[in-house]
């Protein structure tokens, strides 16, 4: 397992920059930089790590690894940096069923977690825990848009997504908001590459309308595929489906596509429009929702981390709970059960002036959308 990446300290104008932290902080980073799922981690590391930077402070250090998208060597990295390298922090992890092998352990053993992606259902009601921290989202809350936004001109939909647990969860939250017919609820193989048969039945449906989860590169194969196939029949996602780091593959078949999201590259504000310059200027690209929330994750952790001793975990928890960042996505708050509370968006993949494609907000879906499992967190 090869470190990828140690501290990183360049100073760049940022709220927490000028601030010294109580005390040092460690922080393991594991994510998936190797595979079909590498565009996702990748821009998970970037949106981190440029935050980092921008703090400028020598007294944090990232150790990063990647987990090539297996449960197995995400718990052998994370014992290792618990154990040997002694982190203070978890984060990074970008699929589920990884996080759900690694998350619990963590926790237990007295260590924050702050996710910057995944978020199963199940560490959000009644396993969640004062160590776990979510700066992404829920898992069923993007999919909760889309159904949604379902019922304004669809009757019957065909709904897909990859069997594991952020699959499950975001057909679950399709259909708690969708009131039209599911004529067929699909679950494919994680890592699948053909969806010759998912295509064939969707073309013998009868659905007026299609809702596929597929990150990464499930989203790329499925919808060149797609384009191929003749089929006409409209198609819907969650921002995953349709993110920065995946259409430049896609290419114009995507285009036309709606997704929700909870920031977009067109956000009139002037901490969104830093906040893509930056990540321009540092990348030489534009970056995707990941590399927002990642980038979110971070500078939590760094506005924690000037207040409290990250050692002081009552004082620490505290300090994260307040969410005393600026965020490119708008207002953001965390529920009870430490998951955020903030808005989604509709979106469409458009062609840029650049002729680059990108995502562009059409409308409002949900003002400061909660998870349906807060309710059931006793914390």
């Amino acid at each position: 397992m090869k470190k990828l990446v140690s501290a990183a300290t360049l100073a760049l104008s940022m709220s927490v920059s000028s601030l010294a932290f109580a005390e040092p902080v460690k922080i393991g980073m594991i994510t998936t930089l190797s595979g079909g799922g590498a565009g996702l981690g990748i821009d998970t590391r970037d949106g981190f790590m440029l935050a980092i930077k921008q703090a400028g402070n020598s007294e944090i250090e990232v150790i990063t690894e990647d987990d090539g998208q297996k449960p197995e060597l995400a718990v052998q990295i994370a014992d290792k940096m618990i154990q040997s390298d002694q982190v203070d922090i978890l984060t990074g992890i970008v699929w589920s069923n990884l996080l759900m092998a690694v998350a619990p352990s963590a926790v237990a053993q007295g260590k924050f977690y702050v996710s910057t992606n995944a978020a199963p259902a199940a560490l959000a009601g009644e396993n969640c825990n004062p160590l776990y921290f979510n700066a992404a989202y829920q898992n069923d809350n993007l999919h909760e848009a889309m159904g949604e936004y379902a019922n304004k001109d669809y009757k019957k939909m065909f709904i897909m997504a990859p069997n594991y647990p952020a699959g499950k969860d975001s057909l679950t939250g399709f259909k708690r908001f969708y009131k039209g017919e599911v004529g067929s609820e699909v679950y494919t193989q994680v890592g699948q590459t053909d969806y010759a048969a998912e295509i064939a039945q969707i073309r013998a449906s009868g659905a007026d309308g299609v809702f596929a989860f597929l990150p990464g590169g499930m989203g790329i194969a499925f919808m060149k595929q797609y384009a191929q196939s003749g089929v006409n029949i409209p198609i819907m996602g969650p921002g995953f489906s349709f993110s920065q780091d995946v259409l430049p593959a896609i290419g114009d078949a995507a285009l036309g596509a709606k997704a929700s999201g909870q920031w977009a590259p067109d956000f009139d504000t002037e901490v969104s429009k830093k906040f893509l310059a930056d990540f321009k200027a540092e990348y030489g690209r534009l970056p995707s929702i990941y590399a927002v929330q990642a980038y979110d994750a971070a500078q939590l952790i760094l506005s924690a981390a000037a207040k409290a001793d990250v050692k002081d975990t009552e004082a620490f928890r505290a300090e994260l709970l307040k969410a005393d960042i600026q965020s490119p996505r708008g207002d953001f708050k965390f529920n009870t059960n430490q998951h955020p509370i903030q808005d989604i968006y509709l979106t469409e993949v458009v062609k840029g002036e650049d002729g680059v494609l990108t995502n562009k907000t059409v409308e409002k879906i949900f003002d400061d959308h909660e998870d349906a499992y807060a309710k059931d967190c006793k914390m």
